[in-house]
């Protein structure tokens, strides 16, 4: 899963409703690419390069997951449903919304339809003097000149002046840090760590990940289940218990709440499925020894995938160990967390149904989830 970059985008409009148009193309960005930043204020421009109406012109910066060349084709499709219309005419045209890249990252690319650094980022007022309200102090890739320096140093003496019209970020929803402590649950390869991962980067969270991949008995129980299914889940739970004691005992100033992709209960569930009945009942009493001193999660959403889209999942990430899973074994993982949550009385528990979603490739998908997860929380 890709971390997210920040990009800057440049937006424009001389036709209609300009600043609706800017308005309702920051939406859709936010809805299709990232979270937007930061956003410039507005100037008015007289047409550049072409006779025609007046523009309106601002910056804005993006956090995205995106490479660059997605984000282009985002921005052609937005256009489009924009009614903007593109023809094999050479000369600038009248347009109802003109989206640009501008910076991504540090980055420098040249292709045949994308170059980044905008070669046009010197030598546009238009173009510096929203950049510079978002990013003044941020260096060019190529010139290393920062963009204020830039702005003072540029030939380009158009008639600009700032406009009265604004544009907004999107209004936000999401009301995380009203939890201190949210656990992500879900079965083998539902993407509980993903979107766990996810969150903690978009939302200032501090971050806590399952340990299995240091388990040395984890490829030996797929192997040999009877022979090592009692030294897994006394590891895991040995393990577990150290790691959310530590984690949850060290209040990070910096961090606006906790999020973990698994709770330590799932050592109980785990281990009613891979145990010997005699081996449980030992098992049973050591965990609850242990849980009784943990803190519980104040939000615990349990990600439900079937189990086609699960078996998916788990061979595409290529884990060895993990490709002889069978689709029971799954199922049954699944019967065990729901009997679980049907238990709790004093958790607040949300189950969303992620089946057909992609969350982390498809950005709709998800906003829809993180909407589904803030109705819990009120």
């Amino acid at each position: 899963m890709k971390s997210p970059k920040t990009v800057i985008l440049a937006l424009g409009s001389n036709l209609g409703d300009r600043s609706g148009y800017m308005q309702n193309a920051i939406q859709k960005i936010h809805e299709n690419i990232g979270w937007i930043l930061e956003v410039s204020k507005i100037y008015e421009t007289p047409a550049w390069g072409f006779e025609g109406n007046s523009f309106l012109n601002a910056c804005i910066s993006v956090s995205t997951r995106l490479e660059a060349q997605e984000v282009l084709s985002e921005l052609l499709n937005i256009e489009a449903e924009l009614g903007r219309e593109r023809s094999n005419a050479e000369n600038y045209q009248n347009r109802t919304i003109d989206l640009d890249i501008l910076l991504f990252d540090e980055e420098i690319i040249e292709t045949e339809n994308l170059k980044i650094p905008h070669p046009g980022i010197p030598n546009r007022s238009f173009v510096l003097r929203p950049l510079n309200d978002i990013a003044g102090s941020e260096k060019h890739p190529v010139s290393g000149k920062k963009i204020n320096q830039l702005l003072k140093e540029t030939t380009d003496t158009s008639e600009i002046s700032i406009s009265s019209e604004e544009i907004k970020k999107p209004e936000l929803h999401y009301n995380f840090p009203v939890c201190n402590y949210i656990a992500v649950e879900g079965n083998i390869g539902a993407g509980k760590t993903s979107f766990s991962t996810m969150i903690s980067e978009d939302f200032n969270a501090k971050l806590i990940l399952e340990r299995f991949k240091d388990n040395p008995f984890l490829p030996k129980f797929y192997e040999n289940k009877e022979r090592y299914a009692f030294s897994l889940e006394m590891s895991f739970l040995a393990d577990r218990y150290q790691q959310l004691s530590d984690d949850l005992a060290q209040y990070d100033l910096f961090k606006d709440f906790v999020i973990s992709d698994y709770d330590v209960f799932k050592s109980l569930i785990f281990a009613k499925i891979t145990l010997h009945e005699d081996e449980y009942s030992l098992y049973h009493k050591l965990f609850h020894l242990m849980y009784k001193e943990l803190v519980k999660p104040e939000l615990y959403i349990y990600l439900y995938q079937n189990t086609d889209r699960l078996l998916e999942n788990i061979k595409k990430r290529g884990r060895d160990y993990e490709q002889n899973i069978q689709p029971e074994y799954l199922v049954n993982i699944n019967k065990s967390y729901l009997n679980f949550i049907k238990s709790q009385s004093n958790m607040k528990v949300q189950i969303i149904d992620i089946s057909g979603l992609d969350f982390v490739s498809n950005r709709k998908d998800y906003l829809w989830l993180l909407s589904e997860i803030d109705k819990a929380v009120h």
